[in-house]
C-alpha cells in the first residue's frame, strides 16, 4: 500500500501540476494522456490527485479506462486470472473494493486470536481475501511475524472451508461421475491447504505418465487401439489380450522405468497418502498407488475396480466378458507389490488369514475416500501428541465426517479432540447434540462433555489474566536468560529461542523422573525455559543445559510468530502479548545482546 501524502508532498504535486503545465497537458490526445498516466512511477494516489485537477483529466481517468486498469494490475497482479480479457470492468470500483477489503482483513488479522469467523463475516470476494493474506505472508520474512502467524492460520481455515464445499458438491454427484483421482486430490488439498495443488496440475502429470505408457505400448504393438485414444476420451477395450498388453506396459513404465514402489520403510508417513507427493516421490501405500494405477489403466481402456481388502488395498481386473459376481473371475492386482497379479485365494497370503467373499467386492469412490481418510486418521492417532499430529487428526476427522456425517464413534472423537485442545466449544456442543440424537445410549459420555464444555464457555467469558513474571522480584534472581534470546543446548546440540521461563521446574514428578532431571547438578531446583526448537518441537530445558548461541540464527519453527513479531539479526522481539507476560525481559535481552555480540564485533573490528 502506498504511503499517504504528507502536506509537503501535496504541495509538491500541486507545484508540478501548475496551471500552465495542466493547460499544456490537457491539450494532448486522450490516448497519449492515458499512456503518460500509466507510467510505473505513478501510484494510485498520484492518479487520484491528477483526476481531481480538472474535468478533462477526470474524464481520462474514468473507471472503465486504461489508467485505473493499469493501477489495478500493477497493485494486485495475482488477481488477473479472475478477470476475462474481453469483458469490461469498472476498474476504479474494483480498486476501491479490493483496497477496502485489504484494510478490513489487516485489521481483523491484527486483532484475531483463534477464531476466524470474522473474516467470513466481511462478505468480501474470496479471491480478494486470499490475495491480501498472501500479500502479508510474502512480505519481509523477518518482520511482522505475529501478523503472518495469524494470516497463515486464517488462509489455512478459509481454503479448507472452500475445499469442504467442493467435496460436498463432489459427493452429491452420481457415483459414475465421481473420479477417484479428483476425490484423492480434494483429500490432498484439504490436508495441505497452503500447498499449490490443483486437479489440473495433477491431471497434467497423469497425462505425461499416460504418454509414457503409450510410447512403451507402441514399441510392443504399433496397432494397439489405445494408441488412437485422445486426451479425455472415455472408452473400454473389449479384447482381453489388448487389456493385458496395457497392464504389462503400465507395470513396465511405473515400476521398471520410473521406479515407483511401495513405501515399506516409512509406511505410516502421511505423505504416502497425498497424491501430489506420490507423484513427486514415486512411492506410496496400497490405496494411493491403486488410485494412480487405476486412473492410468482406465485412460487406456482397462476398467479396473477398487477392492477394500483388509490391511492391503487391491484392484480387481475382470477376466470375463460380462460383469461377474464370482470372485474367481477376477485377477487381483497388488500395486504395492509392483503390480503383481494374484488369484482370489492368493490374496489371503498378503494378510496371512482367510476372509470371506465380501472382501473381494468392488467399492464406490466415496468408500475408497473413507478408507484413504481412515488411514490418515489412524496415523494422526498414532502421533506423538504434538501440534502436527493433532492437526492431521483434526483434518482427517473433518474429511471423514463430511463423507460419513453420522458416524457416532468419530463424532465423539471429534468432540473430545476439540474439548482437549480448548477450541470451538460452541461447535463441541453442536456435535454432542447430534450424537445424542443419533445414539441416546451415549448419554453418559455426552453429558460429561456437555458439562465441562459449558464450564469452558463460562471461563472464556471471564478469562483469568495470565501470570506476569518480573525479573526484578527476589524469587527470580537466578533466572539468567530472557525471552527472545537464541540459545544452544549444550548436550543435545539443538538451536532454539526462549519464549518463557520458570524460576524452578514446574513439571510433574513423573516427567522429572522420565527426563532424569535428578541427574543434573542442580536438579529441578533451577530455572527452566520454554524453547522453540529448530526442528519444530517445543521443549522445556534446564538453565545449566543452555548457553547463548555464538552465531545467532533464525529459528524456523511454525509457532515463532505466536510469540515474536520480528527477528533482529541477534534475537527475536517479543510481541505485545509476550511482553505483557514478561514486561522486563526485552530490556534484559537487549543488554545481553549488546554484551555478547556487539562488544565481540567491536573487538574483532579493532583486531582487523
Amino acid at each position: 500500500m502506498a504511503t499517504p501524502y504528507t502536506g509537503d508532498r501535496v504541495l509538491e504535486t500541486n507545484a508540478v501540476i501548475s496551471e500552465s503545465f495542466a493547460k499544456q497537458l490537457t491539450d494532448l490526445p486522450a490516448e497519449l494522456l492515458e499512456h503518460i498516466l500509466c507510467f510505473p512511477v505513478l501510484n494510485h494516489i498520484d492518479i487520484y490527485n491528477v483526476s481531481c485537477t480538472c474535468k478533462r483529466l477526470h474524464d481520462v481517468c474514468h473507471g472503465r479506462g486504461k489508467v485505473w486498469a493499469h493501477q489495478y494490475k500493477l497493485r494486485w497482479p495475482r488477481l488477473q486470472r479472475f478477470y476475462q480479457q474481453n469483458e469490461s470492468y469498472d476498474w476504479l470500483k474494483e480498486f476501491k473494493t479490493r483496497h477496502m477489503v485489504g484494510q478490513q482483513i489487516r485489521r481483523t488479522v491484527e486483532s484475531i486470536s483463534k477464531s476466524f469467523a470474522e473474516i467470513e463475516s466481511l462478505g468480501a470476494p474470496e479471491h480478494f481475501c486470499e490475495d491480501e493474506l498472501l500479500g502479508i505472508l510474502n512480505s519481509d520474512k523477518r518482520k511482522c511475524l505475529t501478523l503472518k502467524y495469524y494470516a497463515k492460520k486464517i488462509l489455512y481455515f478459509l481454503r479448507q472451508q472452500n475445499i469442504l464445499r467442493n467435496l460436498r458438491v463432489f459427493l452429491e454427484r452420481p457415483p459414475e461421475q465421481q473420479s477417484a483421482l479428483e476425490g484423492a486430490v480434494l483429500v490432498d488439498r484439504y490436508c495441505n491447504p497452503l500447498a499449490d495443488i490443483t486437479l489440473e496440475s495433477i491431471s497434467a502429470q497423469i497425462e505425461e505418465l499416460t504418454d509414457k505408457v503409450k510410447k512403451y505400448l507402441r514399441v510392443k504393438n504399433a496397432t494397439h487401439p489405445s494408441l488412437r485414444a485422445s486426451q479425455g476420451d472415455c472408452f473400454v477395450l473389449e479384447n482381453l489380450e489388448f487389456q493385458s498388453q496395457v497392464i504389462c506396459a503400465l507395470n513396465a513404465v511405473l515400476y521398471d522405468q520410473l521406479q515407483y514402489k511401495g513405501n515399506e520403510r516409512d509406511y505410516y508417513n502421511p505423505l504416502n497418502s497425498y497424491i501430489h507427493q506420490v507423484l513427486l516421490r514415486r512411492t506410496g501405500i496400497p490405496i494411493s498407488l491403486s488410485v494412480l494405477y487405476m486412473t492410468l489403466a482406465r485412460k487406456l481402456g482397462v476398467p479396473l475396480e477398487p477392492v477394500n481388502f483388509p490391511n492391503h488395498f487391491l484392484l480387481r481386473w475382470c477376466q470375463n466378458q460380462r460383469r461377474s459376481e464370482d470372485i474367481y473371475d477376477y485377477v487381483y492386482i497388488d500395486t504395492f507389490g509392483k503390480g503383481k497379479q494374484l488369484a482370489a485365494k492368493e490374496c489371503e497370503n498378503l494378510i496371512r488369514h482367510q476372509v470371506g467373499a465380501d472382501y473381494y467386492s468392488a467399492i464406490s469412490t466415496s468408500e475408497l475416500l473413507l478408507r484413504m481418510v481412515g488411514n490418515l486418521l489412524n496415523i494422526g492417532k498414532r502421533g506423538e501428541g504434538n501440534e502436527k499430529s493433532y492437526q492431521l487428526l483434526r483434518d482427517s476427522l473433518d474429511l471423514y465426517l463430511t463423507i460419513n456425517p453420522d458416524n457416532v464413534q468419530y463424532l465423539l472423537l471429534q468432540a473430545r479432540l476439540y474439548f482437549h485442545l480448548g477450541i470451538w466449544p460452541e461447535k463441541v456442543l453442536d456435535i454432542l447434540q447430534h450424537i445424542q440424537a443419533l445414539d441416546p445410549s451415549q448419554h453418559g459420555a455426552v453429558g460429561y462433555l456437555v458439562q465441562h464444555t459449558l464450564e469452558h464457555i463460562q471461563h472464556k467469558r471471564h478469562p483469568v489474566e495470565p501470570e506476569v513474571k518480573r525479573r526484578s522480584v527476589p524469587e527470580h534472581r537466578d533466572v539468567l536468560y530472557s525471552v527472545g534470546l537464541i540459545m544452544k543446548h549444550k548436550r543435545s546440540g539443538y538451536n532454539c529461542v526462549i519464549y518463557g521461563w520458570d524460576p524452578k521446574c514446574t513439571m510433574s514428578q513423573e516427567w522429572i523422573n522420565t527426563m532424569r532431571v535428578h541427574q543434573l547438578s542442580k536438579g529441578a531446583d533451577q530455572p527452566f525455559y520454554n524453547v522453540l526448537v529448530q526442528d519444530g518441537t517445543c521443549r522445556y530445558a534446564a538453565q545449566e543445559n543452555l548457553e547463548p548461541h555464538s552465531a545467532p540464527l533464525e529459528i524456523a519453527h511454525p509457532e515463532v510468530g505466536r510469540y515474536f513479531t520480528e527477528f533482529s539479526d541477534t534475537h527475536y522481539i517479543a510481541n505485545e502479548e509476550l511482553q505483557a507476560r514478561y514486561p522486563e525481559d526485552m530490556c534484559k535481552t537487549h543488554r545481553t545482546v549488546e554484551e555478547l555480540y556487539h562488544e565481540t564485533n567491536s573487538s574483532t573490528s579493532w583486531m582487523a
